[in-house]
């Protein structure tokens, strides 16, 4: 599951991913690039116009490699970027060329919690909508009570992922939350980390194993 504002940020995390996982699972601002890609108007909600090739070929990789895509279906809402926006719940085909997104809505927050239901690992980076603004952090809050409730081996990344379950007073639920989010990132793109490095060297460990024992202690 990955949220957080840009593509462009996460690309390398979303190339190394597919083909790895079962289910991938897009939120936060960073869905409006994929939405946009797929030909929905997203009014004033933030789009990468440079990546819309790359979300459609993150797609179609998705398609050919049998991996579950999900996107938003519906999202709340805001007239302008401000905690006191006027804000509204609507489908992604319903958003007003003046308004933005902000958050995931209550029915993709009940599709997220039902592909995520059966899963026995879940790892999770960048939340699900500006989470700066209380009334823009419930879905990302809603996730975080669904992980908190599995029996999964569930894995937490980044400083605003981090941030939401300290505040929302779910860590100890959550099997493993990593408070180094850009350490977090380059182990999902597949990148060689030097403390995981030196224990492979000591231990004949590879860094992923090494990080799954971590994450279950």
């Amino acid at each position: 599951m990955i949220g957080g504002a840009k593509i462009s940020d996460k690309l390398p995390v979303l190339e190394n991913l597919i083909g790895r996982v079962d289910k991938l699972l897009i939120g936060g601002g960073m869905a409006f690039t994929f939405l946009s890609a797929q030909g929905y108007d997203v009014g004033k909600s933030l789009v990468e116009q440079g990546m819309l090739d790359t979300a459609r070929r993150v797609l179609q990789m998705a398609r050919d490699k049998g991996v579950k895509l999900y996107l938003p279906i519906d999202c709340a809402i805001a007239s302008e970027f401000s905690e006191k926006a006027e804000a509204r719940i609507v489908t992604v085909q319903e958003i007003p060329k003046d308004w933005q997104g902000m958050d995931i809505g209550p029915a993709t927050t009940m599709l997220f919690a039902e592909a995520l239901s059966d899963s026995k690992t879940i790892v999770w980076n960048g939340p699900m909508g500006v989470i700066e603004f209380p009334n823009f952090a419930r879905g990302t809050s809603a996730i975080i009570s669904q992980l908190a409730r599995l029996y999964a081996l569930t894995i937490v990344g980044g400083g605003d992922t981090h941030v939401a379950v300290q505040d929302a007073g779910e860590a100890s639920n959550i099997s493993y939350v990593s408070t180094a989010g850009g350490a977090f990132l380059e182990l999902l793109k597949g990148q060689p980390l030097p403390g995981l490095v030196a224990l492979k060297d000591k231990g004949g460990l590879s860094p992923f194993s090494c990080f799954h024992k971590i994450a279950i202690c």
